[in-house]
């Protein structure tokens, strides 16, 4: 692959190119020049956008596709397009997959339907056996073949003695481990964020209190045992003065927040739209003003789509009994640059990175790993703009600021 990529502007922090317009060249996958005024040499093609904007490649923390067992929601090739046009040059794949993503076997096999994509797909495997929550799975060997983290997804494990374990087992190999923060005996029946509005609508509430004592419990363990854990998305306003402390204590601890947390608050329910039921839920104004804070003081390390593609007949039923969930790659970029500055938007999609112990900057001589935007332009998210299998999805009618080109990576180009 040999292109010069014309008059775009570099967003890297600490980047001598820093928000300067340049010229860049890449041969063969990789970065060979950085200039302006580059000659185009015979065999190179050139790209050209409008105010096209280059960052190092955006990293997802958290996504599901459904295959292998649910390939009618999303398949791993259609969900690595899905990641690629919308700008991300990685994601990590949950599972949400029947069998579980919890032995080489399936690791070995959703690898190989992952093969030659622009976006690389790296897997978190169960931290238990069918992510049931029982017995620990197969970690060192998951690891061995390639599994960048381990968590049950969307599960909490009631077992802290199994978690305690897990943190300690994880530390031989410098294994990570999700920790979704949900007390299910405090959850309940609850289905929406406990609240005033759930009170009005007549709907069950979860309270902010299950997804506290569980992150207080998990803050404790990893105190006592030390290790990494990530927790992958908190929703309310205590949960960021948590993981702030557990930061300043030492601990090696970052956590995620997903881009409906960040964007939309619980009012959105009223309508009884089901596509709104996500979880963690939609919480309070106050606790989304408070994870916009966490984002920019640093707390919040990474953002996600929280892309969870669900079949219509799971959605289109009542509110209570439908379907948590909602896709998300296509409308983060757009929804996230509404709600904070736009250097903070990249570097909370790139910051993924440091997940996968790589160095990836815009620099000559490194592969070219580069995602390409237009941060300015003004849009509302429609059903056309959805690329996924399913059309679950919660920023439909939305006002978006930013559009995303594609991405460059795996010496290949997706525009």
């Amino acid at each position: 692959m040999n292109i010069v990529l014309k008059n775009a502007t570099i967003l890297e922090k600490n980047n001598p190119f820093n928000t300067q317009k340049v010229d860049i060249e890449i041969t063969d996958g990789v970065l060979s020049k950085i200039g302006t005024n580059l000659v185009i040499k015979e065999g190179y093609t050139t790209v050209e956008k409008e105010n096209l904007h280059v960052s190092t490649g955006w990293v997802d923390t958290q996504v599901v596709f459904g295959e292998p067992g649910f390939e009618t929601t999303e398949t791993i090739k259609n969900g690595l397009h899905v990641a690629a046009k919308s700008g991300f040059t990685d994601v990590f794949v949950h599972s949400n997959t029947n069998p579980s993503i919890d032995n080489q076997a399936v690791i070995h096999l959703i690898q190989n339907k992952g093969l030659g994509q622009a976006t690389q797909l790296h897997l978190v495997g169960t931290l238990t056996k069918n992510a049931e929550g029982n017995e620990l799975a197969e970690l060192f060997d998951m690891k061995n073949a390639g599994a960048i983290a381990f968590g049950d997804y969307k599960k909490t494990l009631t077992n802290a003695n199994l978690l305690k374990i897990a943190l300690q087992y994880t530390q031989d190999f410098n294994g990570l481990v999700f920790a979704f923060p949900m007390n299910k005996d405090i959850k309940g029946k609850g289905f929406v964020n406990e609240g005033v509005v759930s009170t009005k609508l007549g709907m069950k509430g979860i309270p902010a209190l299950a997804e506290l004592v569980e992150l207080t419990r998990n803050i404790a363990l990893l105190s006592y045992t030390g290790g990494k854990m990530h927790v992958p998305t908190i929703s309310c306003a205590e949960s960021v003065a948590l993981i702030k402390e557990a930061k300043l204590k030492g601990l090696s601890i970052t956590c995620g927040v997903s881009i409906n947390n960040l964007v939309l608050n619980e009012n959105e329910i009223t309508d009884f739209n089901t596509d709104t039921k996500v979880y963690p839920p939609l919480r309070s104004e106050q606790d989304r003003v408070a994870l916009i804070e966490g984002v920019k003081d640093g707390t919040i390390d990474v953002i996600t789509s929280d892309h969870c593609p669900v079949n219509i007949e799971n959605k289109r039923i009542e509110y209570d009994l439908a379907a948590y969930g909602s896709i998300g790659l296509e409308s983060i970029f757009g929804a996230l640059n509404q709600v904070v500055p736009l250097e903070i938007s990249i570097e909370k999609l790139t910051n993924g990175h440091q997940f996968l112990n790589e160095k990836s900057e815009i620099a000559v001589g490194q592969k070219a790993k580069l995602t390409l935007f237009n941060p300015d332009t003004h849009w509302t998210f429609e059903s056309k703009n959805i690329l996924s299998f399913s059309k679950n999805a919660i920023m439909l009618g939305k006002k978006m600021k930013g559009e995303v080109y594609g991405v460059i990576n795996t010496n290949s180009i997706q525009i």
